[in-house]
Order: structure tokens, then C-alpha cells, then sequence
């Protein structure tokens, strides 16, 4: 009688390692589909203009205004004559000569503004007391002008006589000499260093120019 059990045997043995090989691969299969977790991702910000949200206009910064071209325009105006609070007057260095006594009469604009003198400056000699000494002097013969004068700038008029030497007129050393500006009422007292002048006499008439451009010449 054949033996049959051994190849029965053999039959089962492979039934059951082709189901052990199916189980397997079903396992494989299971964990090759399954998926790791995503990480999880920071939560976007947003900024929010506080204008846009309330609806508030946005006003654009501005620079604040410069005053240069102002001042420009302030120095550069003409406004007018010249007052006496905005001019300094001084005496310049005497000018001998041909038995004359000359000297500059200078009046400086001490403002910031410009302005304009016309004509003929009013002068008169003074004793420390205030008193004046001799009549007024008279104008010399010209012909006077507008000189406008900016910040700084000065007009002159001349101030002569005959020397007293040779004149023989009667004489006083004065204290001061009063300027006053063209049409104006308040002198400018400068003191008078120059010493006597002619006060009395036929030759005792004392000179002065119209005002020009400068301080003198």
C-alpha cells in the first residue's frame, strides 16, 4: 500500500506559509498607508493701522516754516525815511584846506529795515549846558537827493568854516554838535572834539552840504 501521509503532510505545510506570507504582507501594506501627523502651524499675525480701523484720517507730517526768506524781505524793503532812533550820527576827521575847516557829517542806518534820507541834515552847536553857540548854520548851495541807505549804509553831508585864525571871528568851543535827520525833530547829540569855531562876525558862518551817498570824501 502506498504511502500517502508525507505528501499530504507537505501539502499542508505550504498552505500554511502562503497564509503566513499573506498575513505579513497585509501588515506591510497597513503600515506603509498610515501617515505621520502634520505639525501644526504658528498662527498668522496681522497689523492693523489704529487710522484704518477707526477710520481716523492719517495727516502727513510738514516741515515747519523757514524764516530766511522772511528776514530777506524784512531787509531788503524800502519803508519810508529814515527816523532818528534808527541812524547814528558822527563827526569824521577835519579837512584843512585854502584856510577852510571841513568836516564829514555822518549818519549810519543802525536798523534792520531800509531807508532814505533827503536834503539837508539840521545842525547846531552846543555848551555842555545845551545852550547853542552862534546862529544856525546855512546851506550850501547844491542840489539834494534821495539816498537810500540798507542796514549799515551811511549818507554824509560836509560841515565847513573859515578858520577863526584867519577870519578873526569871535569863537567858542562847543560841548556838542546836535544832528538833526532830514525831516525829522529829534537831534542826535555827537560830541565835538574839533575844538573852537566861529560863533560871532562877519566871518563866522558856518556851512553844510546836502546828504549823499558814503562817508565822505
Amino acid at each position: 500500500m502506498a504511502n500517502t501521509s508525507r505528501p499530504v503532510r507537505r501539502t499542508a505545510l505550504l498552505a500554511s506559509a502562503a497564509a503566513l506570507l499573506g498575513l505579513v504582507g497585509a501588515c506591510g501594506s497597513e503600515s506603509s498607508t498610515s501617515t505621520a501627523p502634520r505639525p501644526t502651524q504658528a498662527p498668522r499675525t496681522t497689523t492693523v493701522d489704529p487710522g484704518a480701523a477707526t477710520g481716523a484720517a492719517t495727516t502727513p507730517a510738514t516741515a515747519a516754516p523757514s524764516d530766511t526768506a522772511g528776514s530777506a524781505s524784512a531787509s531788503a524793503r524800502t519803508d519810508g525815511r529814515c527816523r532818528t532812533g534808527e541812524l547814528r550820527a558822527e563827526v569824521g576827521r577835519v579837512d584843512p584846506g585854502a584856510g577852510q575847516r571841513n568836516f564829514p557829517i555822518v549818519l549810519t542806518n543802525t536798523s534792520d529795515r531800509t531807508c532814505t534820507v533827503h536834503g539837508y541834515p539840521g545842525t547846531a552847536f552846543v555848551d555842555a549846558s545845551g545852550g547853542q553857540l552862534g546862529p544856525d548854520p546855512v546851506r550850501a548851495p547844491s542840489s539834494p537827493g534821495t539816498v537810500t541807505l540798507a542796514p549799515g549804509k551811511s549818507a554824509w553831508a560836509g560841515l565847513s568854516f573859515s578858520s577863526p585864525q584867519i577870519s578873526g571871528a569871535r569863537t567858542a568851543t562847543p560841548a556838542a554838535l546836535l544832528v538833526t535827520p532830514p525831516d525829522e525833530h529829534d537831534p542826535i547829540r555827537v560830541a565835538w572834539t574839533a575844538g573852537e569855531v566861529p560863533v560871532g562876525g562877519d566871518e563866522s558862518s558856518v556851512k553844510v552840504t546836502a546828504l549823499e551817498p558814503g562817508t565822505g570824501p
